[in-house]
């Protein structure tokens, strides 16, 4: 099955792989030949310390490159669905007890980002929201107990 990917989130993960791929990579290697001329590479922690950065760059270079092939990218401008809530939907939600305000995006598993208001279509808030439409409320079950929101709007942003 492929995930699913807003455009901006595949763009984004794109942005990240070229820039592992042009810049971090090619400073790790360099890195290794710097460490490798100051002699004995057994006790050499500059060495080490760039064959383990090394060893992420492309580990999540490898990670980006799966991911992007096996991803369906939907693009929000397409959906025509109203008010109803979908993937890639920005809503507006208030929590009924303590009347805070919070506004979530829902992407796909790969580009979810709570300090960015991104959170993934698997979670239960997403679950919640999927199908229900701008004055709907929801009840969601979360680690400090039961929550309560009214969805104040819905929008999709591109």
């Amino acid at each position: 099955m492929q995930a699913p990917l807003t455009a901006k989130g595949a763009q984004r993960l794109r942005t990240e792989l070229e820039q592992l791929k042009s810049v971090k990579r090619p400073a790790v290697i360099a890195a290794i030949a710097d460490a490798r001329e100051h002699g004995d590479l057994k006790e050499n922690a500059e060495y080490h310390a760039a064959r383990e950065q090394q060893s992420f760059i492309e580990g999540r270079i490898k990670q980006l490159e799966s991911e992007l092939s096996n991803s369906q990218i939907i693009d929000i401008a397409t959906l025509n669905v109203g008010d109803k809530i979908v993937f890639g939907a920005t809503v507006d939600l208030v929590d009924t007890e303590s009347d805070e305000e919070r506004t979530y995006q829902i992407v796909g598993d790969l580009e979810a980002d709570i300090k960015l208001g991104l959170i993934a279509i698997s979670s239960p808030v997403a679950r919640a929201l999927i199908g229900r439409h701008e004055g709907d409320s929801i009840v969601i079950d979360a680690p400090g107990g039961t929550r309560e929101y009214d969805i104040v709007a819905v929008r999709y942003v591109v």
